[in-house]
C-alpha cells in the first residue's frame, strides 16, 4: 500500500485545523504558542508532500529556511513569555489584555 499526497494533506489540513481551533477557544498564551506551533508544522508537512510529489527539492529546502525561522520565534516568543509571567503573576490572556505597566 502506498501513502499518495491526499493522505498527507488531509493529516496537514487536520493539524492546522487542530492548531487554528487551539489559538481561537484557549486562553492560556503557552497553549496559544504551541498551537501556533503546530499550525507552522502543518504547513510544513504540506510542504514536504508538494515537494517529494512534484519531484523537486524547492519545498523540502524552503522547510528548512522555516524550521529555522521558527527557532528564532520559540526563543523570542518564550522569552517573552516569561518576561510577562513574572510581571503579572499569569500567563492567562483575559488578564494580559493591557499590557501597560
Amino acid at each position: 500500500m502506498t501513502i499518495g499526497i491526499n493522505e498527507f494533506i488531509i493529516a496537514s489540513s487536520l493539524l492546522f485545523l487542530i492548531g487554528f481551533m487551539g489559538v481561537l477557544l484557549r486562553r492560556n498564551t503557552l497553549i496559544i504558542y504551541m498551537s501556533l506551533e503546530l499550525m507552522l508544522n502543518a504547513v510544513n508537512l504540506a510542504l514536504v508532500a508538494f515537494s517529494r510529489f512534484n519531484q523537486a527539492m524547492d519545498g523540502a529546502i524552503f522547510v528548512f529556511f522555516i524550521m529555522t525561522v521558527a527557532a528564532a520565534e520559540v526563543a523570542v516568543g518564550l522569552a517573552i513569555i516569561v518576561m510577562l509571567f513574572r510581571k503579572k503573576q499569569t500567563v492567562s490572556v483575559d488578564e494580559l489584555n493591557q499590557l501597560k505597566g
